[in-house]
């Protein structure tokens, strides 16, 4: 295994530890944290948990609709997180940004507005490798309107099996919905090149990027995807507010998902006309705190550099991976190496129940992940009912990742395992 005092990274990785106060906790046993569970939700540094912390001490109030200071304040501070949120992801009209509850809501509500369209003998295709709020709201979508659902498999290495594309990607097919990163797998898909081709037969393509947009840098405009979506809490944010990104043309032709307050032109008890978007998709008061918190997130995020949080990523995974190997009976879920894998690692090991491995790892302050991860289907695939998973992120060290290996070597001994 590589030596941790010969690991590089472009992270001054003290100094971005220094912003997360939690990672310097103790725990029970005297133990340090060690959190590896950043693909189930990221840890918050200092400056976000400030910025919602004022917004609420000095200028709460509700948006868009109080005529005085405080609402002029709160309005702006709203606004000014779809604005970087923009930025950050490249869009080129803020008003193609619209703010939700998580990434789940927002994959539903592209679910609900694009299909009200489809028919009988139509088809979506999502893949074996997705986080089950890309494989429900389309599965419920197909029941309410007839259409079909058709998906991807995996394979054997843990990559998209693109082997029968042209047989899925037709002029039946109408919609076309994946992960950019696995959040099981790793797995990095070739977004681009499969939205070309469905593109090239009319398809509409939604794009996962709830584990991508935090690991590295996104740019909408030369995607060449329709709707993006992604989550606030992986990306050093707040809980309770995703992201939707859509190109305006697409966004203004769609009905919307939700009725409500502030997401109309004009109502009568004989009907109702829809404001322009983002308006239209934003029912009610909306996540306030959160969208400045999640400003302030990505003003961190961008101020350390994409590319160098990408760098650091892909060289811990790398020195994950190879510790991980020369654990004995454990099994890697998904690709083995370190080209297009994210920052999760998911495993068995032979002989010990993942909840199990999960447990005793966290009797010495590891803190991973066991179950199917929201990933059945692509468990199912390998023929695993659930695996422990650690996930990395900007603050993680290889002497984190000599600790997990460490301890898994303690489950070994602790279950007694040969």
């Amino acid at each position: 295994m590589t030596d941790a005092r010969t690991f590089s990274s472009p992270l001054d990785l003290q100094s971005v530890r220094a912003d997360f106060p939690i990672l310097s906790r103790e725990l029970a046993g005297g133990f340090p944290l060690v959190y590896l569970d950043s693909a189930n939700s990221s840890q918050k540094p200092t400056q976000v948990v400030q910025a919602i912390s004022d917004h609420y001490l000095k200028h709460n109030a509700n948006v868009a609709r109080a005529m005085h200071q405080l609402g002029a304040e709160a309005t702006a501070a709203y606004e000014g997180g779809r604005d970087k949120v923009a930025a950050f992801i490249g869009a080129t009209n803020r008003d193609e940004i619209v703010f939700t509850k998580n990434a789940s809501e927002a994959l539903n509500l592209a679910a609900h507005s694009l299909g009200a369209s489809l028919k009988p003998g139509d088809v979506v295709v999502i893949s074996e490798m997705e986080h089950h709020s890309n494989i429900v709201p389309w599965q419920l979508l197909c029941e309410r309107t007839g259409a079909t659902l058709k998906w991807f498999g995996v394979t054997e290495d843990g990559r998209l099996d693109l082997s029968n594309i042209d047989e899925l990607l037709t002029e039946q097919t109408k919609i076309v919905s994946l992960t950019w990163v696995s959040n099981a797998l790793g797995t990095i898909n070739p977004i681009a090149d499969i939205a070309v081709k469905a593109h090239a037969v009319g398809a509409t393509v939604v794009v996962d990027a709830s584990q991508a947009v935090p690991q590295f840098p996104v740019d909408v405009s030369t995607l060449g995807v329709d709707i993006l979506v992604f989550t606030g809490h992986k990306a050093v944010g707040p809980t309770g507010i995703g992201v939707l990104w859509g190109r305006y043309d697409l966004l203004a032709a769609l009905p919307p998902f939700l009725g409500g307050g502030e997401m109309i032109e004009i109502v009568r008890m004989t009907g109702s006309t829809f404001a322009a978007p983002p308006a239209r998709f934003e029912a009610g008061t909306p996540p306030i705190a959160q969208a400045v918190g999640l400003g302030a997130a990505l003003d961190y995020l961008s101020g350390i550099g994409m590319d160098k949080i990408a760098a650091h990523e892909h060289a811990i995974v790398e020195y994950a991976l190879e510790g991980l190997k020369t654990v004995p009976g454990l099994k890697l879920l998904g690709p083995t190496d370190a080209v297009d894998h994210g920052a999760a690692i998911s495993f068995e090991l032979d002989g010990v129940h993942p909840h199990d491995v999960s447990t005793v790892l966290d009797t010495r302050g590891i803190a991973v992940r066991a179950g199917h991860h929201c990933a059945r289907p692509v468990h199912e695939r390998f023929g695993m009912q659930s695996s422990t998973r650690a996930s990395f992120y900007l603050y993680t060290t290889p002497e984190e990742i000599d600790a997990l290996v460490d301890g898994l070597g303690f489950v070994r001994s602790f279950f007694k395992v040969d």
